[in-house]
């Protein structure tokens, strides 16, 4: 049977199975399998009976709804790949944005202090770490699970980054949990979604519930969060939080109920869905 063959049969079993993407994940899962990009399949031209085995294997993990993530171990998360699998919640493309601005928002900052709160596998941390190269990054995640990840991934990462990253244990609602720390940005991931919303079977079955529940209302982590970032936060400094599609107004509130911050800002994704608030804390008068 050929490669290409292979790849249609797999096709059509993630297909049926309901999985989004299929001739995608089908590709992934091969090139996965070979050790080549997806670009590179095209210089395959068989398998051995071993990565044919670990191939059908793996079509029918996914088959299952076990996210592609957890199949191959690990996700490419703006300028790193990081790990993950159960325990941990797994970044998604969309929250590159986040990453994007928060590089932005550095560049004009020397010697930066970043803070990531919810930071989960470390994704958006460990890169502006690695991105923003004179940046010193506090991360701060409260479940055990995902702390091991996260100092996983840590611990993968080239010095100097990984030397310029402080894992912190602890609520972020909490706001002594960063006692001391003086901060330029804060981005936050937090759990935001609404208690019944409806999801897909790789998020339902596989993220971890404290990871993406945020209350009835989604705000049950980031209104209170929101006295831990203006304690953090150095006058002028920039914050983003990322939120559910419905729940931007609620976020834009919560910001300007206590008056501390400015410049208050619904950004939205490629496609035009709401997807965080940036604000900036205000100044202090003379």
């Amino acid at each position: 049977m050929s490669l290409r063959e292979i790849r249609r049969q797999a096709t059509d079993v993630l297909a049926v199975a309901g999985v989004d993407t299929p001739d995608v994940d089908a590709a992934l899962l091969l090139a996965h399998v070979v050790g080549r990009t997806v670009g590179e399949l095209v210089m395959v031209d068989d398998l051995t009976d071993d990565q044919l085995s670990r191939f059908h294997e793996f079509v029918r993990r996914r088959a299952t709804r076990e996210p592609l993530q957890h199949i191959v171990g690990r996700v490419q998360f703006g300028s790193i790949e990081v790990e993950v699998g159960p325990g941990v919640f797994t970044p998604r493309m969309e929250t590159e944005l986040l990453w994007s601005w928060g590089c932005d928002v550095l560049a004009a900052v020397p010697d930066p202090v970043v803070v990531d709160l919810c930071s989960g596998s470390g994704a958006l941390a460990l890169a502006l770490a690695t991105s923003v190269s004179s940046s010193l990054v506090h991360a701060v995640e409260i479940d055990p699970d995902a702390l091991t990840w996260l100092r996983r991934n840590l611990s993968h990462l080239p010095r100097p980054a990984r030397d310029r990253v402080v894992v912190h244990s602890g609520d972020v609602r909490d706001p002594s949990v960063l006692a001391g720390v003086s901060a330029d940005l804060v981005v936050a991931n937090p759990p935001y979604i609404p208690i019944g919303a409806d999801l897909p079977a790789e998020v339902a079955e596989h993220d971890p519930v404290l990871a993406l529940f945020g209350g009835d209302d989604g705000m049950s982590v980031i209104t209170p969060m929101i006295a831990t970032i203006a304690r953090v936060l150095v006058p002028g400094g920039a914050v983003a939080i990322e939120h559910d599609d419905t729940t931007g107004d609620l976020v834009m509130a919560a910001l300007d109920a206590g008056g501390d911050f400015e410049g208050i800002s619904q950004m939205s994704d490629l496609v035009g869905r709401p997807r965080f608030v940036s604000a900036r804390r205000a100044k202090m008068n003379p």
